[in-house]
């Protein structure tokens, strides 16, 4: 039986009552439904999916990257703690060398010995006002002796090895007479250093 496509009146079918449909137009009708329903669930849902899956493709090498930094440093993260303890041990050691207030008549002491020993004479020792910073109080000692270069060295060398973090800074060097080297007025300024956390 031959179906003839010019006979179909699209009029006479009825959308309430499919099953009265000729049959090659339930066949057509199946196909177009069978067709279309994996168009539009491609269309609605698949291709959500795959442009997730695009995206996350794209995002891949990035996050790799932050993948392998991240473990390079939990690696080093051992090694980064034992430094930092080791940091905190030399800067605890270093603050125990800054005296508190109490202790600068103590290393005012400490440096006219070490003058006096070297062979030199102490014409002003006079403090000067205190600077802060941010971690740390300068304390500026204003030095003048008379004496010569080797007196002044042995004295450098002596506040080198004091217990306490001294600086010697701003050197002047005149002759007491002019022509001889060997008698010479030294003005340096001595500075010493207190935690700011400590002290009063």
């Amino acid at each position: 039986m031959k179906f003839d496509l010019k006979s179909l009146d699209l009029n006479n079918l009825d959308p309430k009552a499919p099953g009265t449909w000729p049959t090659p137009v339930m066949v057509l009708a199946c196909l177009v439904v069978l067709i279309l329903i994996p168009f539009l669930g491609y269309q609605f849902y698949l291709s959500d999916i795959r442009y997730s899956l695009e995206t996350a493709k794209d995002e891949e090498p990035k996050l790799k990257t932050e993948f392998e930094t991240k473990a390079a440093q939990s690696a080093s993260l051992n090694a980064y703690k034992a430094q930092m303890i080791e940091i905190e041990e030399t800067f605890s050691g270093l603050l125990k060398q800054l005296p508190a207030d109490t202790e600068v008549p103590g290393l005012i002491e400490d440096m006219t010995k070490a003058g006096l020993t070297s062979g030199l004479e102490f014409s002003e020792i006079k403090l000067l006002p205190e600077v802060n910073q941010p971690f740390y109080v300068e304390l500026p000692v204003q030095i003048s002796v008379t004496g010569n270069y080797h007196s002044f060295a042995n004295f450098a060398t002596k506040v080198s090895a004091l217990s306490r973090i001294v600086t010697l800074n701003d050197f002047s060097i005149k002759p007491v007479v002019v022509g001889d080297s060997s008698n010479l007025v030294i003005t340096v300024q001595a500075k010493t250093y207190r935690y700011r956390g400590e002290g009063k």
